[in-house]
């Protein structure tokens, strides 16, 4: 059953997930509710710097058994990046209420791995979007700006800089078109109808950042590609900021 689950990732990815599953499984037995794998590795956008994140939903935290995962953990955490989220059954309503950006990116791109799909019918409050959506948003602004200052001279940094910046822009495009009523084909369909809007700067900031996040540097100056991501970040948060 893994292993079909497993179709399509890269074969170390999945060799490492369904190495990992199996020691998850025999440590965890009843207590291991689901196991769901979101993010890069679900539409196949994983880098070679991304993470395999996974949601293991548990009936139970019992520390001295779950120990016995710790060297299994370890193990995938060094060969395929693998980053791991224990959050109990009873959590995930708050969950989603207390990061609902981050849910609402799981709910739309994760596939079950083991145990019930605890995600499709999951419930986000509008509210709580909201919040988080905005939250997010102005962190990745006042992080843009930071970097700017910092380490905008350096052009591997500013790729580096540029490419973190694709997956929290690429999900809160797709979020705000929801909450606004729209829709898209996929996240990287919402971030380009969004960037489009903003005109021939927020098209030529969108394409930065994606050849960055393919490992390809910026087309003109460092300082430049900077300033024109920070101004989409901006003009994004500032669009977040007319939802109800």
């Amino acid at each position: 059953m893994i292993v079909a689950q497993l179709d399509g990732l890269p074969e170390p990815v999945a060799a490492g997930l369904a190495e990992f599953l199996a020691a998850a499984r025999e440590v965890l037995a009843a207590d291991l509710v689901s196991a769901v794998l979101f993010g890069s590795a679900v539409d196949g956008r994983l880098a070679p710097t991304s993470d395999v994140n996974l949601l293991l939903v548990l009936a139970a935290f019992a520390p001295e058994t779950i120990a016995r995962l710790r060297d299994a953990l370890l193990k995938a955490e060094a060969a395929i990046n693998l980053r791991v989220m224990f959050l109990l059954e009873r959590e995930l309503p708050s969950a989603a209420e207390f990061f609902a950006q981050k849910f609402v990116d799981i709910r739309r791109r994760h596939r079950v791995l083991l145990g019930k799909d605890m995600l499709a019918a999951l419930a986000i409050p509008r509210g709580a979007q909201v919040f988080r959506l905005r939250q997010m948003l102005l962190n990745v602004v006042l992080r843009m700006r930071e970097a700017y200052v910092a380490r905008g001279r350096r052009s591997e940094q500013v790729v580096r800089i540029l490419a973190d910046a694709l997956g929290p822009l690429r999900a809160a495009c797709a979020t705000l078109l929801e909450l606004e009523g729209g829709t898209a084909a996929d996240s990287d369909a919402a971030f380009a109808q969004v960037a489009a809007a903003l005109g021939p700067d927020g098209g030529r900031a969108a394409a930065r950042i994606t050849a960055a996040h393919a490992g390809r540097p910026p087309d003109g100056a460092n300082e430049q590609a900077l300033v024109e991501t920070l101004a989409l970040a901006e003009q994004i948060l500032a669009r977040a900021g007319r939802l109800t």
